[in-house]
């Protein structure tokens, strides 16, 4: 029978929470000692119940030190023989970069936009604040246990607590990007028991993004562009304007086509003018064809008065081009008709 003199433990890990000390064949005697270094609290374990908790400091073991072993064991006096018992190492130091993430998408009901499907993710960092009711709640009877044993059901908590902040946030969708430090703390507080029933203390909590369906961000992406647009929505429509009248201006055949499509556009108006003033006739055409310079009507060439408005043809204007000429001119000065 081997008699343990000193009970300690040093951590050369990063992710150990408890780690169960080896006692072989040992006993733990009168007169044995006990270090628990800074970050670390011991919890003794006898008859399968949890007993005495050690906070950091150097100890000596005897009934004064083990109160709960002592009375367990029904000793009066002292140790009256060595004794076996489970020894708990807890860490109790901060355990930070924690990793969450919904592996499903969580389902909300958005105010403007119905029922959306987010996912989200962040990290958070806690530790160990009451050694006893954890190793009670979670650890169990294993040699060790580490963070890889406790994450996914912390994770679970996590996810409900961040469900429950958003829907009794009443933010929209598009508010989240803007208050995810408010969500963050709306978690943490809300979780703050939970985690104190497993012995634990959630340090921290950080919300770093929300991801939306695909489908539902393209959607976003085109209505942001149209508000964009929205207040230059007139310049562009002039300008499709002009360049559909320079490219009418070049093909006269155009015209009707473009004037359909000038009305569809809000346009028919405007443009309906400017064709009709660009397919006016044109007194100066040199075809030999006469028009009333009154009226603009066409006529014969030797017509002396207007068929349509009358007017007469001759006198003090050009019967070709309409321009007015002195008395007693024989040519006309604009196009050299003769007169």
């Amino acid at each position: 029978m081997g008699l343990l003199k000193n009970i300690e433990w040093k951590d050369n890990s990063n992710n150990t929470i408890v780690h169960k000390f080896d006692m072989k064949d040992d006993y733990i005697s009168k007169g044995s000692v006990l270090t628990v270094r800074d970050g670390q609290n011991v919890v003794f374990a006898t008859q399968g119940k949890m007993a005495d908790v050690f906070l950091p400091g150097y100890y000596k073991l005897d009934t004064k030190s083990i109160p709960m072993i002592t009375k367990l064991m029904s000793w009066k006096y002292g140790f009256q023989n060595p004794f076996r018992s489970d020894v708990y190492f807890v860490s109790t130091k901060q355990f930070t970069n924690q990793k969450w993430g919904t592996p499903n998408p969580i389902t909300i009901r958005d105010k403007e936009y119905g029922v959306v499907r987010v996912r989200s993710f962040g990290t958070y960092s806690f530790r160990v604040k009451d050694a006893y009711v954890f190793l009670s709640e979670l650890s169990g009877s294993g040699q060790s246990f580490g963070t890889q044993d406790i994450v996914d059901y912390l994770r679970s908590i996590l996810i409900s607590g961040i469900t429950d902040a958003i829907g009794e946030s009443n933010l929209s969708i598009l508010d989240f990007a803007g208050n995810l430090d408010e969500l963050a703390n709306r978690v943490k507080g809300a979780l703050t028991d939970d985690f104190k029933n497993l012995g634990l203390e959630l340090i921290k909590f950080n919300i770093e993004n929300f991801s939306l369906p695909e489908e539902l961000e393209k959607a976003l992406d085109k209505n942001t562009a149209l508000m964009m647009r929205r207040g230059t929505t007139d310049v562009e429509m002039r300008l499709a304007q002009a360049d559909a009248l320079r490219e009418a201006a070049k093909n006269p055949g155009m015209a009707g086509s473009m004037i359909g499509a000038g009305v569809g556009m809000g346009m028919g108006a405007n443009m309906g003018r400017m064709f009709a003033e660009m397919s006016k006739p044109d007194a100066s055409n040199t075809s030999g064809q006469k028009f009333c310079p009154q009226c603009g009507a066409a006529m014969g060439a030797k017509a002396k008065f207007c068929p349509e408005c009358g007017a007469k043809i001759g006198g003090n204007v050009c019967s070709k081009c309409g321009a007015s000429v002195k008395p007693g001119a024989k040519f006309c000065s604009e196009c050299g008709n003769k007169l």
